[in-house]
C-alpha cells in the first residue's frame, strides 16, 4: 500500500508546478516517485489542474509547514507516529481541504436551469444562540432497515446503515462518526452560506442536527457523505428526516458525480427549502450548456406532504430507471437521465437559491433519524 508521505509528496510535487515553487527537501525526498506511480502523479494532476496560482501556493505552504514542524505529540512521547508519519497525515488534511474548495460545489450551475419552489419571508424559527435538537421525537415503528431488500425484482445489498445512536455534541461528530465525511470551510451554491459542520452538526436522541443559523452575519451550513466518498455505480439510499420550517434554508439529497464532473449527471431527491414539499430530479448525462443541464422528469412531481413531520425518502437508482419513493409510495420514475458513471452520496443542507438574502435571525433545524445506503 503506498504510503500517506508519498501521497503528499506526489500532490506536493504537482502543487509547487502550479505555484512556480521549489518543493521542501524533506517533500522533494519523498517526491522521487518512481515509475510504479506515475498514475498517482497524473491523477492528481487532474485533481489540481482547476487550481488557482494563488490556491496552489497556499497548500504548498501549508503542506511544506506540516512538514517541517513535528507534532507536539510525536515530540512528547517515543510511542507516537515518526515527524514524518505525523507531518504527512497533516499535510494530505491540508491539501486535500485545498483541492475540495476549489472544486465548483454540487449543483452549483444546475439552480440555473432548475428553478426552486418560491420561500416566504417567515418570523425566525429557535433562537440562534441555543442550539438545540427539535424536540419532535421519530414515530415508534419506523426504525432503520437492516439488511437486503428486493424491490423492483432486484436484490439491493446493504452497504451501510446509521440510526445516530451516539451523542455528539456540537464539534464533535466528525469523532465520534469518523466515517462521515463533510464539507467544510467554502461557500455553499448560493454563495450566501459558509459550510461549517463544527458548528452546525450535533447528535442526540438518535438523530442527526443540522442547526441552520447565522453568526457574525453569515449563515452557517452543512453537508454530509454519510460513507464518506464511497463510489456507487447503482445504489439504494434510504433517509428519514424532518425539518423546521425555516426561512432561508433548503435541503437535498443527492448523487453526485465522483469525478465532479456535472455533465456526468446528478440525481437529487429529496429538494424542497425547509418545510416545504419536496420534489425529485435527474439531469441528463452530457446536457450541460449554457451554464445548465437538462433535467427530468419534464414535468414536475412532488411528494404528498411536506417534510415538516417525519417522512422516508428513498432514491432507486438502476441501470435503466430512477425511482423515487416517499413512505414507500412512487413519486416519480425516470428512464432518460439515468447516469452510468460512479456517484457519491450527499445530503446537503445550504442556503436557499435566486431569493434574496437569508433573513439573519432565521434559525431552524434539520433532523435525520437514520440513513441507509444499498448497491
Amino acid at each position: 500500500m503506498r504510503t500517506p508521505i508519498r501521497l503528499v509528496a506526489a500532490v506536493a510535487a504537482v502543487l509547487a508546478g502550479l505555484a512556480g515553487l521549489s518543493l521542501h527537501p524533506d517533500l522533494a525526498r519523498a517526491a522521487a516517485v518512481p515509475s510504479t506511480d506515475a498514475a498517482l502523479v497524473a491523477h492528481v494532476g487532474r485533481l489540481v489542474s482547476g487550481l488557482s496560482t494563488s490556491a496552489a501556493r497556499q497548500a504548498l505552504s501549508d503542506s511544506t509547514a506540516a512538514v517541517s514542524t513535528p507534532s507536539a505529540a510525536a515530540r512528547s512521547t517515543s510511542a507516537a507516529p515518526t515527524a514524518a508519519q505525523t507531518s504527512a497525515q497533516s499535510a494530505q488534511r491540508a491539501v486535500t481541504q485545498q483541492i475540495r474548495a476549489s472544486v465548483r460545489t454540487p449543483s452549483t450551475a444546475r439552480q440555473k436551469a432548475l428553478p426552486v419552489p418560491v420561500s416566504v419571508a417567515l418570523p425566525p424559527v429557535g433562537d440562534p444562540g441555543t442550539p438545540t435538537t427539535d424536540p419532535t421525537t421519530p414515530a415508534a415503528g419506523d426504525t432503520l432497515p437492516r439488511g437486503d431488500v428486493t424491490s423492483n425484482g432486484r436484490t439491493w445489498t446493504q452497504s451501510y446503515a446509521e440510526d445516530f445512536s451516539r451523542d455528539a455534541p456540537l464539534g464533535r461528530v466528525s469523532s465520534v462518526y469518523p466515517g462521515i465525511d463533510t464539507y467544510d470551510g467554502f461557500s455553499d451554491t448560493s454563495g450566501q452560506g459558509l459550510y461549517a459542520p463544527d458548528r452546525v452538526l450535533s447528535v442526540a436522541n438518535g438523530t442527526l442536527d443540522f442547526w441552520l443559523h447565522s453568526e457574525n452575519g453569515r449563515p452557517l451550513v452543512a453537508a454530509i457523505m454519510p460513507d464518506g466518498y464511497a463510489p456507487h455505480t447503482t445504489g439504494r439510499v434510504s433517509i428519514r428526516y424532518r425539518s423546521d420550517t425555516t426561512a432561508g434554508y433548503k435541503f437535498v439529497g443527492m448523487f453526485w458525480p465522483v469525478s465532479d464532473d456535472w455533465n456526468e449527471g446528478e440525481i437529487d431527491w429529496p429538494e424542497a427549502d425547509l418545510g416545504r414539499t419536496p420534489r425529485p430530479a435527474s439531469a441528463v448525462p452530457g446536457s450541460f450548456r449554457n451554464g445548465g443541464m437538462t433535467f427530468r422528469p419534464a414535468t414536475e412531481a412532488f411528494a404528498p406532504t411536506d417534510s415538516t413531520g417525519y417522512h422516508v425518502a428513498t432514491t432507486e437508482w438502476d441501470t435503466h430507471a430512477i425511482r423515487y419513493y416517499w413512505d414507500g409510495v412512487l413519486v416519480s420514475t425516470v428512464t432518460d437521465a439515468v447516469p452510468t458513471t460512479p456517484m457519491r452520496v450527499t445530503l446537503q443542507a445550504e442556503t436557499f437559491l435566486g431569493q434574496g438574502a437569508v433573513p439573519k435571525t432565521s434559525s431552524g433545524h434539520l433532523d435525520i433519524d437514520w440513513i441507509s445506503i444499498w448497491d
